[in-house]
């Protein structure tokens, strides 16, 4: 008898035992085979979802300080307002024509430019120029602008709001990802501080009507 070996090594196992014995080992191997290939399909899965999630985001600080290149300026005549589109920072390459943002260039004189979104200040209808007139007209609610972006009648309070600019190298620039509102620079007769001038002399009624005449008193 070999010392070496235990008592339950030496006792013969039957074929039911080994059938049993290969039984489990292959239920164990597909059992962590099963585990590994979920795995694998979870991580694949979660990628665009992740990317979904936190693509923005991470994206976002670069996107507002985007600088977005409209065109030589050449193509912006002295003295004309025209219609142009740049792309969208933040947009992604399956965004398709989405992308694509449509902006009133107008070209002051010399160096002196201005960018308009074409959105109107009221309900955000875009605005169409009329150079006949010098008018930006709004077709939804008949609002109007005058060629420097300001107010001209309507519902809106306020002039077209503008992008940011520069020139670089004879291209004209926009600050593409910091949309224009109220937040950021307003039209050129217009501040927020005026607004808030105006509003704030606008006289105000009296609590209580006052009487026509002295037997009306008391």
């Amino acid at each position: 008898m070999n010392p070496n070996v235990s008592d339950e090594q030496e006792q013969p196992v039957d074929e039911a035992t080994r059938i049993r014995r290969a039984g489990h080992s292959r239920r164990a191997f597909l059992f962590k085979l099963s585990l590994a290939l979920n795995g694998v399909v979870g991580a694949v899965m979660a990628v665009p979802i992740l990317g979904y999630l936190f693509g923005p985001a991470m994206g976002k600080k670069s996107a507002d300080e985007a600088w977005v290149d409209l065109g030589p300026l050449t193509g912006f005549p002295e003295g004309e307002t025209r219609l142009t589109t740049f792309r969208n920072p933040i947009t992604t390459a399956w965004d398709g024509q989405t992308g694509d943002v449509p902006c009133w260039v107008r070209h002051v004189s010399g160096s002196s430019f201005q960018v308009f979104a074409i959105n109107c200040a009221h309900l955000g209808c875009p605005v169409r120029w009329f150079a006949e007139s010098k008018l930006f007209l709004c077709p939804c609610h008949g609002g109007a602008y005058y060629q420097d972006g300001s107010r001209a009648s309507g519902p809106p309070e306020r002039g077209l709001f503008e992008y940011e600019h520069k020139i670089a190298a004879d291209k004209l620039m926009i600050s593409a990802g910091k949309m224009p509102t109220l937040a950021g620079k307003c039209g050129p007769k217009q501040s927020l501080t005026q607004i808030a001038n105006v509003v704030s002399a606008q006289p105000t009624m009296p609590e209580s009507p006052e009487p026509r005449c002295g037997s009306c008193q008391g």
